[in-house]
Order: C-alpha cells, then sequence, then structure tokens
C-alpha cells in the first residue's frame, strides 16, 4: 500500500472533508438530503481518486488528469449553486473556493508529466 497520508494533495482534501461536513450537516434538510449527499459524495470520490491515481507510476498519473479535474468540478459547481441558494454563506463559500483552487493548483503540479 502506498503511503498516501504523507501526500500534500490527499491531506489538504481530507482537511476540506474536515472543514465541508459540519457545512453539511447545517443544510436545511430539504437541500441536506439530495444536493448535501451530492457535495459530500463528489468530496469523497475526489479523495478516492487521488488514493487510486497515487499509486501509479508519475509518468502515467497525467492519464488521469481529466478524470481529476471533473470531479474537482463537479465540486466547484455544487458549492456555488449551494452559495447561490443560500445555503452557504458568501464567506463559506470563498472559503471553499480558496481551498479547491488551492487543491487544484496542487493536484496539477502532482500529475504533470515528469520528463
Amino acid at each position: 500500500m502506498s503511503n498516501y497520508n504523507n501526500l500534500i494533495l490527499f491531506q489538504k482534501i481530507y482537511d476540506f472533508l474536515l472543514w465541508l461536513y459540519p457545512r453539511i450537516e447545517k443544510f436545511p434538510k430539504s437541500y441536506r438530503l439530495i444536493h448535501g449527499k451530492y457535495i459530500s459524495t463528489s468530496a469523497i470520490e475526489l479523495l478516492l481518486l487521488v488514493i487510486d491515481v497515487n499509486v501509479l507510476p508519475p509518468n502515467e498519473r497525467f492519464n488521469k488528469k481529466s478524470e481529476l479535474s471533473c470531479k474537482l468540478d463537479e465540486l466547484r459547481i455544487l458549492l456555488r449553486l449551494s452559495k447561490d441558494l443560500k445555503i452557504l454563506s458568501i464567506k463559506q463559500y470563498d472559503f471553499a473556493a480558496l481551498q479547491l483552487n488551492e487543491i487544484s493548483k496542487i493536484m496539477n503540479a502532482w500529475v504533470r508529466p515528469k520528463h
């Protein structure tokens, strides 16, 4: 088993999940059951995908870049919708957006082909 605990990307996503879950718990019930579930599922799938990709040799990670990017974009859109529905505050959305931008930068560097 590859040691993903030392992986910065894994830790950033894990920390984001720790921040995200209490926010989802505070969603109104009518949104929490469906919208909240989609958000938490997308975030977990992103974390699990990073674990899967981490076992690949560095030069093969680039082949999974589009899958990682797609999952990150899903999460971004769902969080933006949460803000627009006024489920998340502007401050919470801004924090989430900054975290996801940082995750994106780390992810892009991580999957960059090595020459």
